[in-house]
């Protein structure tokens, strides 16, 4: 199944070799190209996109207030932040401002890829760097405050900790032996749980009341 997609990025050229990539790789249509979040919501209403990647350092408005924009009108849209740093307070905004996933601006093609299938599968995903530095910012700045499991099983919290500690959805299933849908299943439970709709927020809340 195919999505529709939304790229911000100040830079045309990136821009363009993104469109490229995803057009001619994937069934995915780009709906719309922007090189700052000055109009994000008009974009947003008249693109009508599934998913968005977004850029965090952008001239005007950058990507975390773009973000926090959409989250006010939409809370499912998808966003994969894009960084050309693995910045702490960045990552730690992006987080707070309900970004889906983040990815470094020179990874690969093909991991981009995967990262948009991750993301609209429900993942989170986060280069290992970024995930450890994720993990390091809550681990600071939230200490333990509950010792209730929310009954989650034993697979359930083995899933959990491996969100946290940054693996992908095909990760999680190559480690524990089961099948991508299986993880989905778990994770979903997880989220509800939880009372989080997105790994991001699985995550959060694991490392905010001691989980994991």
């Amino acid at each position: 199944m195919g999505f529709r997609i939304a790229i911000y990025d100040d830079i045309i050229e990136r821009r363009e070799g993104l469109e490229l990539l995803i057009d001619s790789m994937t069934d995915h249509t780009v709906v719309g190209s922007y090189n700052d979040c000055r109009n994000v919501i008009a974009n947003f209403q008249d693109s009508e996109p599934h998913l968005i990647l977004m850029d965090i350092d952008m001239p005007y408005v950058n990507g975390i207030e773009g973000v926090k924009l959409l989250r006010a009108i939409d809370a499912n849209v998808k966003v994969l932040m894009q960084t050309v740093f693995e910045d702490d307070d960045k990552v730690f905004a992006a987080i707070c401002a309900g970004a889906d996933g983040y990815i470094l601006k020179h990874s690969d093609p093909e991991r981009l890829l995967q990262a948009i299938d991750e993301v609209m599968a429900g993942g989170a995903p986060m280069t290992p760097v970024i995930a450890r530095k994720v993990l390091q910012l809550f681990s600071n700045l939230h200490q333990p405050r509950s010792k209730d499991n929310f009954e989650l099983t034993k697979r359930e919290t083995e899933i959990l900790k491996l969100l946290v500690d940054g693996y992908s959805y095909k990760m999680i299933a190559d480690e524990c032996f089961i099948s991508f849908a299986t993880v989905n299943t778990h994770v979903n439970k997880i989220y509800q749980k939880l009372h989080v709709n997105s790994a991001t927020g699985a995550v959060a809340k694991a490392l905010k009341e001691g989980l994991v």
